[in-house]
């Protein structure tokens, strides 16, 4: 007989048939997203260069996986719970390392700053005396324009007498610099004047070391994916310059317009050693959610890189600790 016959109201479903699904769907949504932090380079490229588009930003996945463990707390469901251990674990693999703040620079570190300064700032000698203020040996601008050179060439002269210029890009040491030429980095599809790489040796105390400066195209979401081709040509043309560099160590400082993570910079990445801690989100600068400012390095230590306070770029500028050797 019903239960609620009697008074004409169905009976209430007893409290067990509420956990027949002990959060199943949570506990699949954490194996999906394990699978696309531990397997992000099997993820296809071809079509609106998916991969890229997800490895751009697969830090984030770690929002992803808080939530996740959030509602599997209050679903109250151990399958959902253990089945949340698997992001955890790989986001912790790929990324755990990173989580410590960036050391400060030893008494035998090489102290680098990249900054792309933007072609739209309105103070480029404040910016110039703020990058300096950091005290590194040597500093890396990108979208550096004719009329606002001077600025920073003044501003900077009197802590960094050696400089270098190629097109938009340019170099600022405090040691002696030699063998300054251009990159050739510039995509085929583009005809019009186009100078964003240069080359030189630095000359430091404890070593010589090739110096590359670069600022590759940019790229754009859209609605079809990531359009990153040119990019793309542009970063294989930079790793075949760093795979022929005749110097034994080489750093690397440049707007990649791009991750480490990012299989488009893959030429490079797969020749360089990255920073070993610190995130140093640094675009766009108002609320920064991917480092595309990148200082990388060939027989060389990258032990942090950490971000500076804000210019009046659209970039953040990043600092980075080396050791050499």
């Amino acid at each position: 007989m019903d239960p609620g016959a009697a008074t004409g109201h169905p009976a209430p479903r007893p409290r067990w048939e509420w956990r027949r699904r002990p959060g199943r769907v949570l506990a699949a949504l954490s194996v999906l997203t394990a699978a696309l932090l531990a397997c992000h380079r099997a993820v296809p490229n071809r079509m609106g260069r998916l991969g890229s588009l997800l490895e751009s930003f697969l830090p984030w996945l770690g929002l992803l996986v808080v939530l996740l463990f959030v509602l599997a707390l209050l679903r109250r469901s151990a399958l959902a719970l253990l089945a949340v251990l698997l992001p955890v674990a790989a986001w912790t693999h790929l990324f755990g390392g990173l989580i410590p703040p960036a050391a400060r620079p030893g008494p035998h570190d090489l102290v680098v700053v990249q900054h792309n300064v933007s072609d739209e700032n309105p103070d480029p000698e404040g910016t110039a005396r703020a990058l300096a203020d950091a005290g590194p040996d040597l500093i890396a601008l990108q979208e550096l324009l004719p009329e606002a050179l001077p600025h920073y060439e003044k501003a900077l002269a009197p802590r960094y007498p050696y400089h270098a210029v190629q097109g938009t890009v340019g170099l600022w040491s405090r040691h002696p610099i030699s063998g300054v030429r251009p990159l050739d980095i510039k995509p085929a599809a583009i005809v019009e004047p186009w100078d964003r790489g240069l080359r030189t040796v630095v000359h430091t105390p404890r070593a010589d070391i090739a110096v590359h400066v670069a600022h590759l195209p940019s790229v754009r979401v859209r609605a079809t994916g990531l359009a990153s081709a040119r990019r793309d040509e542009s970063a294989a043309l930079l790793g075949r310059a760093v795979a022929a560099e005749e110097q034994r160590t080489v750093v690397l400082l440049g707007d990649l317009n791009g991750t480490v993570d990012d299989r488009g910079l893959s030429p490079l990445t797969s020749r360089m050693n990255m920073p070993q801690r610190g995130f140093a989100l640094s675009f766009p600068a108002a609320f920064p959610v991917a480092r595309i400012d990148q200082v990388m390095a060939r027989s060389a230590t990258v032990t942090g890189i950490r971000t500076l306070p804000a210019t009046g770029s659209d970039h953040l500028p990043v600092a980075a600790t080396l050791t050499l050797g």
